[in-house]
């Protein structure tokens, strides 16, 4: 008989490519872990791993075999949840996956409020600009920036209108001159962020039905998002990020927007999910209140004036919702 814990430990073990991982994830032993595997590959009568001393690997049967493994799960953790209170209370653990900088300044706030309404809730948040694969990794639900291309993933959009937009503090710009054309970004201060050791230096605008893209250069590298927020705000140079991630800023007057005759690239937000099955009463909860608070930011770049080209009038705030 297939035990409930090797199924748990095959699933962990393939997401994580190890078995030692898996067990510290487990607090057991990785002997334990291999065990678990071993009996669980005796009931099935197929080999799930390829093993070696260096790597561990899926079989084409334990490819095969995973997505099976883990909808058992999925199914015994939602009759658990059922069991334990009526079908639309909020309650369980939820884990959700966030990038640094909106995450932080924008939706934790809102996060917290939810979890504050609902003490049966219990929350574990990932904050990482690292992009999470929500079929391996230990999430319910990402919060993900971008136009979706893996079909099989679930999303529920957040803002669907949001979009990038330069910006500086007003001591920078006092101090280096504020660019009046794309090209002059080449002769600015642009601050980058790397991901998986790649720098992102090719800054990308729609002009004309086509993409423009400038290559900038930055003497300020950082790791996470957020880090370069905070250097546009301190005067250390030019920022081309989500407008939700600077709206606050522009709004209380610690950073301008720069060119807004040149429209930024398009920067959805969308909350990910593996399976719609997963989309539970505090998920669905939970995202009709990331896109309220969200669409009254995005709102704000068809109304606010320093979002608008000084040749276009902004539109009446009482159609902007």
């Amino acid at each position: 008989m297939i035990r409930l814990e090797d199924v748990t430990l095959f699933v962990r073990a393939a997401a994580l490519g190890s078995f030692s991982r898996a067990a510290r994830e487990a607090d057991i032993l990785p002997g334990q872990v291999s065990a678990a595997v071993n009996r669980l590959e005796r009931d099935l009568n197929k080999r799930l791993f390829a093993r070696s001393t260096r790597s561990l690997r899926l079989t084409a049967e334990g490819e095969t075999w995973l997505p099976y493994a883990q909808e058992m799960l999925n199914i015994l953790h939602a009759g658990t949840e059922r069991l334990q209170g009526s079908e639309d209370e909020i309650q369980g653990e939820l884990k959700i996956a966030l990038p640094s900088d909106i995450g932080r300044n924008v939706l934790l706030p809102v996060i917290t409020a939810f979890c504050q309404k609902h003490p049966k809730i219990s929350l574990r948040i990932f904050i990482s600009d690292n992009i999470s694969d929500v079929f391996r990794d230990p999430v319910d639900i990402a919060i993900r920036y971008g136009a979706l291309t893996d079909s099989s993933y679930v999303a529920l959009p957040l803002a669907e209108d949001n979009r990038r937009v330069l910006a500086a503090s007003p001591a920078y710009l006092q101090q280096h001159g504020r660019p009046q054309r794309l090209d002059d970004l080449l002769a600015h201060h642009c601050l980058l962020y790397t991901l998986h050791g790649h720098a992102y230096d090719k800054w990308s605008f729609p002009e004309n039905g086509v993409k423009r893209q400038l290559t900038v250069s930055s003497r300020m590298l950082c790791d996470d998002a957020d880090l370069a927020h905070r250097w546009a705000v301190a005067g250390m140079g030019i920022t081309y990020k989500s407008w939700i991630d600077v709206s606050a800023d522009v709004l209380a007057g610690r950073l301008e927007i720069l060119l807004p005759q040149h429209p930024g690239e398009a920067t959805p937000l969308n909350l990910i999910c593996p399976h719609r099955k997963q989309f539970s009463p505090a998920i669905r909860e939970l995202h009709a209140q990331l896109r309220e608070h969200l669409t009254a930011i995005t709102a704000l770049l068809r109304t606010h004036p320093a979002c608008v080209p000084a040749s276009l009038p902004a539109e009446p705030a009482n159609q902007s919702a």
